[in-house]
């Protein structure tokens, strides 16, 4: 049955790209939402004023639409109005209520202001790492009288930051994924910050702020997060709100194990995108980093997703990143584009190609139309048609001498049979310039000449392509027509150089 009180969001800063972490974490939470009929929202933490910008933003709501992940409140494009009951849903649009709830923590002994230098806490922090002690607050601002804060005040000359009292014991929770999770708050670090000197809120206070007044009900965040929960758990206490539903996502890892990271790997969804990854492709498999539906089922268009989607089945240990994985999967939601509609994914990639100068031009519908059943059975991405057939758009061919002569043989050979071969090929009009009828002849003229076919069709193939892989010979032929592939030979042939006659 729909449960709408279940309420869901992804909260990303807009401090860099979308990160691939990030659009699982909002794929899984739109999934959970959209299963059970919950609400899903989304919400911008923006109060990192000197990393965050609108270009971030725009490239964060950007991409999260064009995967498909859609939201029932906050932001639908950059810098526009919110929309949804809990309006704004950015955070620095927030502030006078993140001062408000601070307040009520202050006054109720909860929270305290801190006095502390940055040079004292740098003092702190070197003795404990002298005495291989952990990183802890000392609780130097903890129980100062008013006449001592007044003086500390005095003292630093400046406004102070409100830290929040940590209180003892342990606290725990059943995770959605983790099961009971226990944490002791002396491995807390202390009491903590929520609020800078000059006013700003930190993380762990506003996300407790927007959560508990935003009415969350579910909490579904990275694993990374889990130390973190402790802290906000507390808050929510001292609040005095009901403590969400927490669920903890396993990491996605590098290959080899490690966290992902830019240094190790490509991590930004538009990367992905400009690569030619489709969003089918993409969404089904950021599905499967770290969930599966029990089945053998590969591919499933996102509705099936949903449907099929159990928070339950969500893996505890890390997913790693198979981008081998990936392109299988893409691939196959290529596969199933219809005509026009790949034509149309294509187009821009085609146009890029032409803009840098790997083509001359860019070709007509009607030409790349009847390539389709070659290249559409072969292309992990859509960027990958140029480097599959872009050399039939090249009007000046240029043909590495020491990549057209194979490997069995040499020059002169190839020579001869690259001017042999277009002889054969010239005797055929366009009618019968057919694989099946081009075929033969050349297999012919090989066992005429003791060659081996595949050294024939290899010359063959890079003096009309340039390329040592293609799609089929024969088929390359016909889609590059009679004209193009015999001036192309012809070409070749002379940069191989005509036998030398002793």
């Amino acid at each position: 049955m729909p449960d709408s009180t279940i309420r869901v969001r992804i909260a990303p800063s807009p401090t860099g790209p979308l990160h691939i972490g990030t659009a699982r974490t909002a794929l899984f939470n739109f999934l959970y939402a959209r299963h059970v009929g919950g609400t899903f929202l989304f919400r911008l933490e923006d109060t990192d004023v000197a990393r965050s910008t609108a270009e971030f933003e725009r490239d964060i709501i950007d991409g999260l639409h064009w995967l498909g992940i859609t939201w029932d409140e906050g932001p639908d494009t950059a810098g526009d109005m919110d929309h949804g009951p809990f309006a704004p849903y950015r955070q620095m649009a927030r502030l006078a209520i993140y001062k408000e709830a601070s307040d009520r923590l202050v006054a109720a002994d909860l929270a305290y202001p801190c006095f502390c230098t940055p040079e004292e806490l740098d003092a702190d922090r070197k003795a404990q790492e002298a005495a291989r002690q952990p990183p802890k607050y000392v609780g130097r601002c903890a129980n100062l009288a008013p006449d001592e804060r007044t003086a500390r005040l005095a003292g630093t000359g400046r406004p102070p930051a409100t830290r929040f009292r940590v209180r003892p014991g342990v606290v725990g929770w059943n995770d959605m994924i983790r099961d009971r999770i226990e944490i002791d708050t002396t491995n807390l670090g202390g009491d903590f910050v929520i609020v800078r000197g000059d006013g700003t809120p930190l993380y762990h206070f506003t996300v407790v702020v927007d959560d508990a007044a935003m009415e969350i009900s579910h909490v579904i965040r990275g694993e990374d997060h889990v130390g973190n929960t402790p802290k906000h758990i507390l808050l929510f206490e001292a609040l005095g709100h009901a403590v969400p539903v927490f669920g903890h996502l396993p990491l996605i890892l590098n290959p080899d194990g490690t966290k992902m990271s830019k240094r190790k790997s490509q991590t930004a969804i538009d990367d992905y995108r400009a690569e030619g990854f489709i969003r089918e492709g993409l969404v089904n498999y950021l599905a499967y980093l770290g969930w599966s539906p029990g089945t053998e089922e590969d591919v499933l268009p996102l509705d099936e997703i949903i449907a099929k989607f159990d928070i339950d089945k969500v893996h505890k240990g890390g997913a790693k990143f198979d981008r081998g994985r990936l392109e299988w999967l893409n691939g196959q939601w290529i596969r199933r584009l219809e005509p026009n509609d790949l034509i149309d994914r294509l187009r821009p990639y085609l146009q890029a190609a032409v803009d840098d100068g790997r083509i001359s031009r860019l070709p007509a519908d009607d030409e790349v139309g009847p390539l389709l059943p070659v290249v559409q059975e072969r292309l992990p991405t859509l960027a990958a048609v140029v480097d599959l057939v872009g050399f039939l758009w090249i009007d000046d061919l240029v043909v590495d001498p020491a990549l057209v002569v194979p490997k069995r043989w040499d020059p002169a050979t190839t020579h001869e049979a690259l001017v042999a071969a277009r002889d054969i090929l010239a005797a055929h009009d366009t009618v019968t310039w057919e694989a099946d009828e081009l075929e033969p002849p050349l297999r012919e003229l090989a066992e005429t000449r003791g060659w081996k076919a595949g050294d024939l069709f290899m010359a063959i193939r890079v003096a009309v392509t340039g390329r040592t892989a293609t799609p089929p010979l024969f088929d390359t032929l016909v889609a590059l027509g009679r004209e193009l592939t015999l001036a192309r030979l012809e070409s070749a042939a002379a940069v191989v150089g005509a036998p030398t006659v002793r």
